[in-house]
């Protein structure tokens, strides 16, 4: 299994819009792993985690085929994660897509702001096939199987985390989400993982209630080992950074390296 990281910073990106702060100074002298775009994961060539604004600027930078997507996961209806105007680019008179749906999951709001786009723009088309998720139910993908499990990340919706299973490799894709909830742990505390993908939106920031800082990234990282959650080779990598958190990619890896763990960049592909 391939998963390739093809964004990794939080709403506003790296250097962020209108921003004059140290961090993305930074960034915009240095680049590279220094440069991150609205967080995404792409797992092998058929299923997508969230579509963000950068979506396009993936696409033309990773030689991604986006009409080999067979499932798409929301984890939550944020801006950062679901831009619904550019799914219309698929419709017909704006692309030549293959004649099949894409099948997308999300909670009610993800998938009511999908059909209020859609509706604008004339209907579905059968070009996508919408699901409601409900949490910890398990649904049987076209590429997989996925379990929508609870967040801990904005009180006004149900966001999602989720627990995947394709190719008899196990994954948790664990944000946006401060500290999880116990019914999560409960949940979770009996499987095995290949690999985990966690946030650590605000660095060293005394905060983890919405989005993860270091010591919740860490403390994760023990209950999981506690439980025996992680398999012998399993990857953990952490992604979903803020300029906000202060912390170049450079300082990242000195805080996390050392601990076993993965510090994602734009790019970054993992195989497992």
């Amino acid at each position: 299994m391939k998963v390739r990281f093809l964004g990794t910073a939080a709403f506003e990106g790296i250097p962020s819009l209108f921003c004059g702060c140290a961090l993305c100074a930074k960034a915009k002298q240095i680049g590279g792993k220094e440069l991150r775009t609205r967080t995404s994961v792409m797992i092998d060539d058929d299923l997508k985690v969230d579509f963000p604004p950068d979506t396009l600027l993936h696409m033309h930078r990773d030689g991604i085929d986006l009409d080999q997507v067979k499932d798409l996961l929301f984890t939550h209806s944020h801006s950062d994660h679901l831009y619904a105007e550019d799914l219309v680019a698929r419709f017909p008179g704006y692309a030549q897509a293959q004649e099949r749906p894409i099948h997308v999951y999300g909670n009610d709001i993800t998938l009511a702001k999908i059909r209020q786009v859609f509706e604008a723009n004339g209907g579905v088309k059968d070009c996508y096939k919408l699901h409601r998720l409900r949490t910890y139910e398990k649904v049987e993908l076209q590429t997989g199987t996925a379990v929508p499990l609870l967040a801990a990340h904005d009180q006004n919706e149900t966001c999602h985390l989720y627990y995947i299973e394709k190719n008899d490799k196990a994954i948790f894709y664990g944000h946006d989400s401060g500290k999880f909830p116990e019914e999560t742990w409960e949940w979770l505390k009996d499987k095995k993982l290949d690999l985990v993908v966690l946030e650590c939106t605000v660095g060293k920031v005394d905060y983890w209630k919405s989005h993860m800082n270091v010591d919740a990234v860490l403390e994760a990282k023990a209950r999981m080992e506690q439980y025996g959650m992680l398999n012998a080779d399993a990857r953990i990598v952490v992604t979903h950074f803020s300029h906000n958190g202060g912390l170049s990619h450079t300082d990242l890896c000195g805080i996390f390296e050392p601990h076993g763990i993965e510090v994602a960049y734009d790019g970054l592909t993992v195989e497992l």
